[in-house]
């Protein structure tokens, strides 16, 4: 009965203290991304081009083109700004676990078993500005999917960040669609090989 006892502390009490850090890793991440309006254009463009991608008319479908290109300037501006903003934390706040589910405080006990969330948003910018300025020529359609994907993948990290890989990647299947593994593989060569050797995933 007193081992049921222990064991039952030890739950509750690991639960508290995950608890706890993921409060504090949303707060932090909330602070810094609410001085920006990053989530509010990735939904104009994701909606953007759908009814693009829906329209019949080719004249009325350059034109949304044409208006998309402004929404993706700008989340672009914005996420290279919060970027070097966030570039700017300690890195000790910045770390993130490799494991797939959320162990409370494990990237100070396993630094090795973890990245850092600065260098990864570093890649994000990159990948969004890139083939946002589309020096590879993609066609709109090729570029708002290849687009799409690194849109996605930046904001699985950033729920990988605040909670764990194994929920962001379930948030993101739920929302989008998606898998994970399908967005990596949708991103830039770039992106993706940069990532792949940041997160070792």
């Amino acid at each position: 009965m007193e081992s049921l006892t222990l064991v039952a502390l030890i739950v509750i009490g690991a639960y508290i203290l995950k608890s706890r850090d993921q409060r504090q890793r949303i707060a932090l991440l909330g602070s810094h991304l609410g001085n920006y309006q990053i989530e509010k254009l990735m939904e104009n463009l994701t909606e953007g081009y759908l009814r693009c991608l829906g329209e019949d008319d080719p004249a009325r479908r350059e034109q949304i083109w044409a208006l998309l290109d402004s929404t993706e300037e700008k989340l672009s501006a914005q996420f290279d700004s919060f970027a070097a903003e966030f570039s700017r934390l300690d890195e000790s706040e910045a770390r993130v676990s490799k494991f797939p589910v959320a162990i409370p405080y494990v990237h100070r006990l396993f630094p090795g078993a973890s990245f850092d969330l600065r260098k990864a948003f570093a890649i994000h910018a990159r990948g969004i500005s890139d083939v946002m300025k589309n020096g590879a020529g993609r066609s709109p359609k090729a570029k708002a999917f290849t687009l799409s994907a690194e849109l996605f993948l930046m904001q699985h990290t950033c729920h990988w960040f605040c909670k764990s890989k194994t929920v962001a990647s379930a948030r993101m299947l739920a929302r989008h669609k998606t898998s994970y593994q399908q967005v990596l593989d949708a991103v830039s060569p770039q992106t993706r090989n940069a990532y792949r050797e940041l997160t070792g995933q």
